[in-house]
């Protein structure tokens, strides 16, 4: 396993370098930076800007300014918000943290929901559950995330039942433990059952191949004709080795995630990094803008190589490839 983590690691240095050079290029050759913003701004003059220019953005090189950019983010430092006038790490930590956890639950949520009903439709292969189950699953990929976004928007609007925007109340520091943490998830339900919308019908499209594939061996038939449950043979057999392909589409489903969290953020104002990065590139605070990209390079990255260990933790050939 341990080789197997070093080979993955040693495949994600030079990518999250290419994101991180790619991302200084592409930054730097937008038309326009924050001190082009600044001056639109009468109260401020013009030597006041050119000195800001002259500390922050020196006439170097390029080869020279990114060396130098790197150095500083391989210690953990992005340089400065001019925007939010802070430093960019400090601004950039909690957003991690939010799109992780709005990431994680609505995966969480979205396997909770997928993995029973493609376990019931394989097992039962009731064929109008079948057709009524395909239905709904292709009408909820059809439908854009923004769409779906703004159709929750427009229900906690019209009902109250979830709040709009933000990760917790107000008064969010006068509360107890229990009732910060119950603020919390009522904040997070509603972004999250967004973002899982998009993730639900693919898992259970997977679910009943992989659960129709395993329940056609021999073992099954075996199981069955000692007398087991179909709820036994279903949970207990069949979706330990449906398991594989499923954790293979954990990894992939990754990317998807992330770039349905952004939308999900902007749209339904999670402050998470897809709204930092829109917010920052609005502003043109370029700086904050680099490290969110760099953030979401690393979180895909990490998210695919978990989806590895996974694989490699239900099936031993992946641990052991030279082997047959």
């Amino acid at each position: 396993m341990l080789k197997l983590v070093f080979r993955r690691v040693l495949v994600l240095i030079p990518m999250v370098l290419a994101v991180a050079l790619c991302s200084f290029f592409l930054v730097r050759l937008a038309p326009g930076d924050y001190f082009t913003e600044l001056s639109t701004n009468p109260q401020i003059s013009e030597e006041t800007i050119s000195a800001l220019r002259q500390q922050y953005l020196p006439d170097r090189p390029w080869y020279e300014q990114f060396a130098g950019w790197m150095a500083r983010v391989l210690r953990g430092d992005f340089g400065y918000s001019f925007a939010c006038n802070c430093q960019v790490s400090t601004l950039i930590l909690e957003r991690v943290l939010n799109t992780t956890v709005l990431a994680l639950a609505s995966l969480l949520l979205g396997l909770l929901i997928a993995l029973p009903l493609g376990v019931l439709v394989a097992g039962h292969r009731c064929l109008w559950l079948d057709r009524a189950l395909s239905f709904v699953t292709s009408l909820s990929l059809s439908l854009p995330s923004f769409l779906v976004a703004l159709l929750a928007v427009l229900l906690a609007a019209k009902t109250g039942w979830f709040p709009i925007g933000g990760v917790h109340s107000l008064d969010y520091e006068k509360y107890s433990a229990a009732r910060k943490l119950s603020d919390f998830l009522h904040h997070l339900i509603l972004p999250a059952t967004v973002l899982a919308v998009r993730q639900i019908p693919a898992y259970i499209r997977q679910t009943r191949v992989s659960m129709i594939e395993a329940l056609s061996q021999d073992y099954i038939l075996t199981a069955r004709a000692k007398g087991l449950s179909d709820r036994s043979v279903n949970f207990k057999h069949a979706i330990r080795n449906a398991a594989g392909p499923l954790i293979s589409m954990f990894g992939n489903s990754v990317g998807s995630l992330l770039s349905g969290a952004f939308v999900v953020e902007v749209i339904m104002s999670w402050p998470g990094l897809g709204s930092l990065a829109v917010s920052s590139l609005l502003s043109r605070d370029l700086n904050v803008l680099v490290a969110c990209l760099i953030y979401a390079a690393l979180l895909l990255a990490l998210g695919n190589l978990l989806g590895d260990l996974l694989l490699a933790a239900a099936d031993p050939r992946i641990r052991r490839p030279h082997q047959t």
